[in-house]
């Protein structure tokens, strides 16, 4: 994203793990949805 011009300053990472499951399994079970990248863009969102 940074090479197209967003800075690198109004970007941010935050990896949530099973604290903010997409989808709700068992303990042990995994879930593709879980699995995710959220872009987020506009009013507040931090931009």
């Amino acid at each position: 994203m940074a090479s197209k011009g967003i800075p690198d300053g109004v970007m941010t990472t935050q990896a949530f793990g099973e604290t903010n499951p997409r989808v709700e399994t068992a303990d042990g079970v995994r879930e593709l949805q879980n699995r995710r990248v959220e872009i987020t863009y506009g009013p507040g969102s931090g931009m």
